[in-house]
This record gives structure tokens, sequence and C-alpha cells, in this order.
């Protein structure tokens, strides 16, 4: 039995996997080592995962996570999932090779995340070959939902919005300007909070101020990050929730840019099930 996670910021996707076929599906809590200490995710894992896993014999675990990146993170999260599965042969790896493998499986190409957080490389269909750092959702992260939360909160904040628009988002979300400055800078997981607010984004994507500041986020993702690797000949594909409900503005920026966008997925999973089964 292989045990495959998907890890970002705001959820952790868990598939079991037995001969090649998915068994059961778990959806917990995301795990950032980042943001996470091992007993933070080892008391997750014991109330959200392992009472939703049953009695099953795993032999290996596939872990994809944000904040994946650096060994000292691997160590950290394995070392959270060995408490539980200390049988089991463990790979940690980031999310963005969880993004590559899913959607090149063997073919080289430039994958892209955009959900809570964003990140992008170039992948030779084997290893990660360049990757522009994505500095988190202050200093980079252009096009996620934490960035683009941002962005609207602080147009709304500074009057930069038509009023009415700013009115019907307080009262939508029961929000205070008082609340927003509190969740922002006192509470832990400032970027899951402004993330939240992308589903109103999305509903009202016709108001000229909302599809600006999208259009405008996307476009800074293009080219602070795709646009730094080998484009000729490449395939280019986006996995995250970001990048699925809002790819017709991400597909018009793509083409103002001169990229064709070849694959977009709201979750890496399938692929990660085909290219671990395969």
């Amino acid at each position: 039995m292989i045990l495959i996670a998907d890890s970002g910021s705001t959820k952790t996707h868990w598939c079991l996997v037995q001969s090649g076929s998915v068994v059961r599906e778990v959806f917990t809590d995301g795990i950032n080592p980042f943001y996470q200490t091992d007993m933070e995710i080892i008391a997750l894992l014991d109330t959200q995962l392992i009472p939703k896993l049953g009695n099953v014999d795993i032999e290996q675990i596939y872990f994809y996570g944000a904040g994946c990146s650096f060994p000292d993170k691997k160590i950290l999260v394995s070392r959270a999932l060995v408490r539980f599965f200390n049988n089991a042969m463990i790979e940690i790896q980031s999310d963005l090779l969880g993004a590559a493998r899913s959607l090149f499986q063997h073919e080289k190409g430039i994958a892209c995340i955009l959900g809570t957080g964003s990140n992008s490389c170039y992948y030779n269909g084997v290893d990660i070959v360049e990757n522009v750092s994505p500095l988190g959702f202050i200093l980079g992260d252009e096009g996620s939902g934490a960035v683009l939360g941002k962005l609207f909160v602080a147009d709304c904040l500074k009057n930069q919005l038509p009023e009415e628009l700013k009115e019907k988002f307080f009262a939508q979300y029961e929000l205070t300007p008082a609340i927003i400055m509190d969740s922002v800078y006192k509470k832990p997981f400032p970027n899951r909070f402004l993330s939240k607010f992308t589903p109103f984004l999305l509903e009202n994507i016709e108001e000229p101020s909302i599809f600006n500041l999208v259009f405008d986020s996307f476009d800074a993702f293009f080219v602070r990050n795709v646009m730094q690797y080998p484009l000729e000949d490449m395939q280019v594909g986006f996995v995250g929730s970001i990048a699925h409900y809002f790819r017709d503005t991400l597909e018009i920026v793509a083409f103002e840019r001169g990229i064709q966008v070849s694959e977009v997925v709201q979750s890496p999973m399938e692929g990660l099930v085909k290219y671990h089964t395969n």
C-alpha cells in the first residue's frame, strides 16, 4: 500500500493507493515546516489523518509539501511521519517537484504552482534544474491566493476600490479594518487568512478594479518567474486552485506574453498516482 500526500499551506490531500488504484482519500489541514514544528505536525496527523486511514499496512509514503525544499525541513516532516509509520519507506519532496512530476511525468517542462502560495521551475524530466525562489507572500509569491488577497485588502483599506464593492466585501466576510490588521499582523497563518478572499475576487472579476488587480499579479508572476526559464519549445503547465479557478484570466495574460499554457489542473494528485504506480 502506498500513501501519497500533496500538501500546501492551506490543506493536505492524502491518497491511499493499492495496485494502481486509489482506495481512500483524506483531507487535512495544510502542513508547512516553515510555519509548524514537528510536534504541531504530529498533533495534526494524530487528530486529522490517522483516525481516517484505518488499520492499513503502508509500505511507502511519498510526501510532497510546501516548505519542503530544504534538507532540515524534510527531516522535520519525516520525523513526524515516522512517529506513526516507522516501518514505511518515506520520501519527502517539495510540492514543486510534485507538480512537475504530475504535469510532465518524465518529460521536460516549466511547472508552476498558483495556490495559496506560488512557485515555478524548469524540470528536465527527472529533476528540478532551475528554480526562481518564490520568496513567500511578503517578498514574492506573485499571483498566489495570499498575494491576491493582500493586494485586494490593501486596496480596500487605502480606499482604492469603488465604495459599493468595499462595503459588499466587509459585509460578506463580517470584517472591520481592526479585524484585518489583527489577523494579518498578530495571528498565525496570515497567508491563509488573506487567500480566503479569492472567491470574492472571482465572483467580482468583471469589476475592472478586480480584473486589473488579478491581471497585474499574474503578469508579475510570468515576468518575475516564468520568463527567466528557457521557453522555446517548452511546455508550461500549472497546478493549484488559483490557476484552476482564474484560468481564463491566466491564459489571457500568458497569451499577451507570448506563452502557451499546455495544462492547468487544480490538484496534482491524479498525475502523482500515475507517476508512482507506473
